[in-house]
């Protein structure tokens, strides 16, 4: 509620004069400019391309996932869920498949310790990037069990 320029006793957005004290009020004082809203600029497609940036891209999917811009837009939270889904996907295959595989080279003929941990890396990369061409190209593409995931997620805010 905005108040008055002199008195500053509180008047209505649309009067002209303080009932108080009669003073004229300034069009900026009578209707404050509301600030501009978080993520105004962006377009849906832009904000779901931001999120599967490979390493960084959860940062943007939680900036997505938080903002009242996107909340009832079901395809880019869709998109912001399984970009931070794919991000897991990574941190699991860093910190409990490597670790698990790189005691594998004490068991003789079983050199595997470099291979599988690089191979699903390789993987979850490969889907970095081939959501972002397909996002950019305005494909809405599920992955076999992050999209799923993504699915329920969506479904469970509405």
């Amino acid at each position: 509620m905005p108040f008055c320029v002199k008195c500053g006793s509180p008047v209505q957005h649309y009067d002209q004069f303080c009932e108080k004290c009669g003073s004229r009020q300034t069009p900026a004082s009578a209707a404050p400019a509301s600030a501009p809203e978080f993520l105004s600029g962006i377009s849906g497609r832009s904000a779901s391309l931001l999120c599967y940036i490979p390493f960084v891209g959860w940062l943007a999917a939680i900036v997505v996932l938080a903002s009242a811009r996107f909340r009832h837009d079901p395809r880019v939270r869709f998109n912001a869920f399984q970009g931070l889904y794919l991000f897991v996907a990574w941190l699991l295959v860093d910190l409990v498949v490597a670790p698990l595989f790189a005691f594998s080279f004490l068991i003789p003929g079983f050199g595997l310790h470099h291979l599988v941990p690089s191979l699903l890396r390789t993987i979850i990369f490969g889907a970095w990037i081939f959501m972002i061409v397909k996002v950019s190209q305005d494909e809405n593409v599920r992955l076999p069990i992050l999209g799923e995931l993504a699915d329920r997620s969506v479904a469970e805010q509405r």
